[in-house]
């Protein structure tokens, strides 16, 4: 009998006789709200703990031998597709004419519509020497000296006639796939330069005329993960006079995404700060659109991760046994008021 007893003397949660307790409708409304607003945390609680977070680690990248997807996206809503072409080059200047290419062209209307599709097999790589490709300045002489002397043939005036008739329609051209390019630094542009520099001048009377306003809807250099932003998706540059040359210089960082399960998605985010050139009339080269990308040494790890169920347990108590304790000194409080307002209503009664 002295342990039960004992045992009883540890009791932190004494009961009283149920003729001892009084109900109130104070008390009634106050567990109403107590429990709306504990379902309410423990839902929040439990959602919380269900989520995860991601960790960023960095490390020195080790990979080599790879290739650089790059996604490209692009509306140019005041050139044609049959004037447009996309060059590519790597940082020590080679040139690969056997690069896995996968791009079309969409032909567009005025309202942007869609009225024809173009698939192009392969690159169009221009006769570059230099890392010094995008100033354009030995690009357009080595043009120069390679048409020079050339006569347009039967397929050429052709093509002119079907692309000045394509300008006065106000036709556009939306470029979109994937280049598979070394993992070095380079550059890629989309321009006019895949044009004989005859057939270029018929067409546009002069680089001034040439319109590369552009729309980058989609810019990217590998799978998307979860939260990733791409800084140059939705942007638009629309020329309303002088024409010129945009560059966008990329810094490309590696990344790893890790999800909760173990996969392993390696991708790439990247940092971007953009140039204008505007075109004057005694410049020699052509506008176009650069895209010079470098890559960065580090590689980030971004991993998935969820909290532990002891701390979901230890959040769930403190967030329950608050709004418990809340409420209790809050039914006491309405109590209290009630009462000391009704005792004098009674007291005058009674007189």
């Amino acid at each position: 009998m002295g342990i039960k007893q004992a045992l009883k003397s540890l009791d932190a949660f004494p009961r009283a006789e149920d003729h001892l307790l009084q109900k109130t409708q104070s008390g009634a409304l106050v567990s109403i709200v107590g429990l709306a607003i504990m379902a309410t945390l423990f839902l929040h609680e439990l959602k919380y703990y269900l989520t995860t977070y991601t960790v960023h680690q960095m490390s020195v990248d080790l990979t080599r031998g790879e290739t650089l997807p790059i996604h490209i996206n692009m509306t140019f809503p005041s050139l044609p597709c049959d004037v447009l072409s996309v060059d590519a080059i790597d940082m020590s200047g080679k040139h690969e004419v056997d690069l896995d290419t996968n791009i079309w062209k969409l032909r567009l209307n005025n309202y942007g519509h869609i009225i024809g599709t173009e698939y192009l097999s392969d690159l169009v790589e221009k006769e570059h020497t230099t890392h010094n490709h995008d100033e354009g300045d030995n690009h357009q002489d080595h043009s120069e000296e390679k048409t020079h002397g050339h006569t347009l043939d039967q397929d050429a005036e052709k093509l002119i006639k079907k692309v000045k008739q394509a300008l006065a329609n106000g036709e556009g051209c939306r470029v979109y796939g994937v280049l598979d390019v070394q993992r070095v630094a380079g550059n890629f542009h989309i321009s006019v330069h895949g044009l004989n520099i005859f057939a270029a001048q018929m067409i546009f009377d002069g680089a001034m005329h040439v319109n590369v306003s552009h729309i980058i809807h989609d810019l990217s250099f590998g799978p998307k993960y979860p939260g990733l932003h791409n800084p140059l998706d939705g942007t638009e540059r629309i020329l309303h006079s002088a024409s010129g040359t945009f560059k966008y210089y990329i810094k490309i960082v590696p990344t790893e995404y890790r999800y909760i399960w173990k996969e392993v998605l390696p991708t790439n985010q990247f940092s971007v700060t953009e140039y204008f050139s505007p075109m004057t009339e005694f410049q020699r080269t052509w506008p176009a659109v650069y895209f010079m990308y470098d890559l960065s040494p580090i590689t980030v790890t971004i991993k998935e991760e969820r909290r532990s169920f002891l701390h979901f347990i230890t959040r769930l108590c403190a967030v329950l046994g608050g709004t418990f304790a809340l409420t209790g000194m809050l039914d006491r409080w309405m109590y209290r008021i009630i009462e000391a307002f009704s005792k004098p209503d009674s007291r005058s009664i009674r007189r």
